[in-house]
């Protein structure tokens, strides 16, 4: 039986806190993997660190804990992001998912989340099983790239981090040719 969108989604609070950059390299991997199209280019653009702070100051974010370089997110923030890109590839503007975002409680945005994204934390993580069978099973992480395309990283190795696995997405849509992918 598969875990429900709502367990997958709550398996990467596991990984909280993150700064900014972890935050968005996260972010950009789920929301990517959904395959929402986005509807135009700030909607196609990567949150970043510096698009995190203007969410903070414009109230589409809650302030993270510390300032600075040493802001820590949590998985309230990683809702809220996810939230606000799956929105805006949506067509919908800043001003009204803040109205939205205002609205919503903890469980709420957690299941809208984990609605639009059920395909996608499905495919994110997978065990399969050794060749030799007194191998523990090995956790593999999935990224798709493009249509037909995806990278299979084993969870415990070095370049099954976000930004690693995000670097190597993005370094395989430029060998391929962005226009096609999208």
């Amino acid at each position: 039986m598969s875990e429900s969108p709502i367990a997958l989604l709550r398996a990467h609070s596991r990984q909280a806190p993150w700064n900014a950059r972890g935050l968005a390299a996260h972010v950009t991997a789920l929301v990517d993997a959904a395959g929402v199209r986005p509807t135009n280019a700030s909607a196609r653009a990567a949150p970043s660190a510096r698009s995190i702070r203007f969410y903070v100051a414009n109230g589409l974010l809650e302030r993270p804990e510390g300032t600075g370089t040493a802001a820590t997110y949590n998985y309230r923030h990683f809702l809220q992001l996810l939230a606000i890109k799956i929105r805006q590839r949506e067509g919908v503007t800043l001003d009204a998912i803040k109205k939205e975002m205002k609205e919503f409680t903890g469980d709420t945005l957690e299941r809208r989340v984990a609605s639009s994204l059920a395909a996608a934390l499905g495919a994110t993580i997978e065990t399969r099983k050794a060749a030799n069978d007194d191998d523990p099973p090995a956790s593999w992480r999935r990224m798709p790239v493009a249509d037909g395309v995806e990278l299979h990283v084993r969870d415990d190795s070095p370049a099954s981090r976000d930004e690693a696995l995000v670097a190597m997405r993005e370094a395989v849509r430029a060998a391929l040719g962005r226009e096609d992918i999208r």
